[in-house]
């Protein structure tokens, strides 16, 4: 059962569909392709969904759908088959049974009837005497008829791994030479019944089958490589180079996990984070690339990766830093391609009505907004005063500091009369009238000459009824005049 052919770099991403795929599994299917990638291998899209109570077809297309969504493509898999399919794990149930049947055959494997309560006894009484708690091999010695018996009765039962006692030594690519005990473990269970394997005994199957030439996954997984091991030292299989990836952990050093608010990939595409940020992202998570260097583009990561690179320590997720790398990446957009990405946020939140607001104008609301912008989900926030009728806000705001409502009105007013009289409404002009009005006004009232904000703070939340918003020139010259004019009009109202 040795390859011959064990020199091709092959990797896998394996999810369960029990669920929607996470940052942690995402950055494994990354780093799983970036090592194909740089190495001229090959990578490997494997449904594990041998958990018939939990998975989903559901899950399974939203897996897809993500990873492609992210740029990660796969030479092999559910969706596009291959040379070693089928690439579903319930789909490959007889292979299974196969190397089940080989390992009962030659006494490596046995079948368990002990009780779980029989089990909790065993396991209480161990732990009440200082011993870790293994199973103590009491069905590895039955009779080949009173196995039989108690299968022709329908018994319950599982199937049990014989592990030897012994030490085991594997080289990680990452994490250097690590040492098992495998005394320690206890015959453990690797299948429910013939056509019910578990995980352990399943990955090593297809790793072998699928001719795996290394396995890259998350540190959680280490402690299921000495299963895994045995397993194949059992079967007769050759060992895949195994690389453990650092755990991902919250700002407090503590494991990432779903109660610690979004994890899902898909909820991070819904919030408006570009793939090209993900991916920057995520690859920062536990790989350094040895340089200053912190923006990279999924092509040049190809190029660039390197698995001798990821670090052992934790990775500290940042959301401040995702944040930044996302706003990068969205300035950088064309303002075409980003208005279409903004699109719908806009429609999701109602204001974005479909031939009211032409693309021009939608591109410089866009424009206007983008430098401020986090994530696109964030347009909504920053732009939805342009797409109202009228505005409402606490007439406070208006008030410039240490001014009071009389001389706000004053100022509205006056930036009423000076914006009447433009004739050429464009952000040039306007921005030269206004700025002109305001050293104007100041003069006459007696402010502090290079303060602008007696005149123009009052316009800008007249404008936007918003303490943050783009300068009041922007949004003058996107609303137009009429409707400047008439919010002016409006917020000098609510003043005395």
């Amino acid at each position: 059962m040795k390859r011959s052919d064990s020199k091709q770099i092959r990797v896998r991403f394996a999810p369960s569909p029990t669920g929607p795929l996470h940052i942690g599994g995402s950055r494994t299917a990354l780093f799983n392709y970036l090592f194909a990638k740089k190495n001229g291998g090959r990578f490997i899209l494997r449904i594990e969904d041998t958990d018939l109570e939990r998975s989903e077809q559901k899950w399974t297309d939203q897996i897809i759908e993500e990873l492609k969504w992210l740029g990660i493509d796969w030479d092999e898999g559910p969706d596009i088959d291959g040379n070693f399919g089928p690439y579903k794990q319930t789909q490959r149930l007889d292979l299974y049974e196969k190397y089940l049947e080989k390992l009962l055959k030659e006494n490596k494997a046995y079948y368990c009837f002990c009780s779980q309560e029989e089990l909790e006894q065993k396991r209480q009484d161990q732990m009440s005497r200082g011993l870790a708690p293994k199973y103590d091999g009491k069905c590895a010695g039955l009779s080949k008829q009173e196995i039989e018996r108690n299968i022709a009765t329908k018994k319950p039962c599982v199937i049990r791994f014989k592990v030897p006692s012994k030490k085991v030594k594997i080289k990680d690519l990452i994490r250097g030479e690590v040492e098992f005990d495998a005394g320690l473990l206890g015959d453990i269970i690797i299948a429910k019944s013939l056509n019910t394997p578990l995980y352990n005994f399943a990955v090593v199957v297809d790793d072998y089958e699928m001719k795996i030439s290394h396995v890259i996954r998350g540190e959680e997984h280490l402690a299921n490589t000495l299963r895994q091991v045995l397993i194949q030292e059992a079967l007769g299989f050759d060992r895949p180079v195994y690389a453990h990836i650092p755990l991902i952990l919250n700002s407090d050093r503590s494991k990432m996990s779903k109660r610690f608010g979004d994890v899902a990939l898909a909820d991070f595409h819904k919030k408006g984070y570009l793939s090209e940020a993900l991916v920057n992202f995520m690859v920062l998570l536990g790989w350094n690339p040895g340089t200053e260097k912190e923006i990279f583009s999924l092509s040049q990561l190809e190029k660039e990766f390197s698995i001798e690179k990821v670090q052992k320590s934790g990775a500290i997720f940042n959301l401040q830093r995702l944040d930044f790398i996302n706003g990068l990446y969205i300035r950088e957009k064309s303002l075409e391609k980003l208005a279409e990405l903004c699109k719908p946020y806009l429609k999701e939140a109602g204001l974005l009505v479909v031939g009211q607001v032409s693309e021009n104008k939608l591109q410089k609301i866009v424009e206007v907004s983008r430098t401020r912008m986090k994530k696109l989900s964030e347009i909504v926030e920053l732009s939805d005063f342009f797409f109202y009728d009228k505005l409402k806000f606490d007439k406070d705001l208006l008030q410039w500091k240490g001014v009071g409502e009389r001389e706000t009105k004053e100022s509205l007013e006056y930036s009423e009369k000076v914006l009447s009289e433009v004739k050429e409404w464009e952000l040039k002009s306007l921005e030269k009238e206004l700025f002109f009005a305001s050293e104007k006004f100041n003069l006459e009232k007696g402010y502090q000459q290079n303060n602008k904000g007696y005149l123009l703070w009052p316009l800008r939340v007249a404008l936007s009824g918003k303490e943050y918003s783009p300068s009041p020139f922007e949004i003058a010259e996107i609303l137009g005049k009429e409707k400047t004019l008439k919010r002016i009009s409006e917020s000098l109202k609510i003043l005395v």
